[in-house]
């Protein structure tokens, strides 16, 4: 593990943990009552684990060493089994039809190719599976908007790749999801930056 790695994953742990006032109920409501075998694609420092009741086992990958490992314990004390493991969204090492559930939760604005990791998500989800997403999007302030777009490059070089103008519902939607839930909010509450607002959290159905 990288010393930058390291410092993240510190970072993101205090980060985190004072941000959970603010996002833990968004977390609650996409979690849980997630039902079956659920994947949860970047799971980070595991801030979802303890809001999983209803699933029946959970996968969750995550490519950062230092942030996985940060994961073990909340893994241990959730009240469902949950498989931590290292993994790449954009090449999923599971079976066609593998899962009930997949979850994103405030990633797909750091993958690198997000269309693919949609691609992916849906390949391994069952007939009827259901994508579950909680996530910062560009915004549909004009004036906004071009400050995310002019803002992209030092906000991504600074917060490993993040983008903050990406169009994620969008995105779900070109992947060949269909929205059954979907509500798009502004998190304007202090230590949330303006530049990821807002926030859009919903349940889209594999077609």
């Amino acid at each position: 593990m990288g010393l930058w790695s390291k410092l993240w994953a510190a970072g993101y742990e205090f980060m985190g943990k004072k941000a959970q006032k603010i996002e833990g109920p968004y977390r609650q409501r996409m979690i849980d009552d997630a039902r079956g075998d659920v994947l949860e694609i970047g799971a980070g420092n595991g801030f979802n684990f303890p809001h999983y009741r209803a699933a029946k086992r959970v996968v969750a990958i995550e490519p950062d060493p230092s942030m996985l490992k940060r994961g073990v314990a909340r893994a241990r004390a959730a009240s469902v089994p949950i498989e931590l493991r290292a993994g790449d969204a954009l090449h999923l090492d599971f079976p066609d039809g593998s899962f009930d559930t997949v979850i994103f939760s405030l990633v797909l604005c750091t993958i690198p190719d997000p269309a693919r990791a949609l691609s992916e998500a849906r390949r391994v989800l069952r007939p009827g599976g259901e994508l579950r997403f909680y996530e910062h999007v560009r915004s549909e302030d004009p004036a906004l908007a071009a400050r995310q777009d002019r803002f992209l490059k030092p906000w991504r070089a600074f917060n490993r790749g993040c983008h903050p103008n990406r169009d994620t519902v969008a995105e779900i939607e070109r992947a060949g999801f269909r929205f059954s839930e979907l509500e798009r909010f502004d998190l304007n509450e202090r230590g949330i930056p303006k530049i990821v607002r807002p926030h859009a959290i919903g349940t889209a159905l594999k077609n």
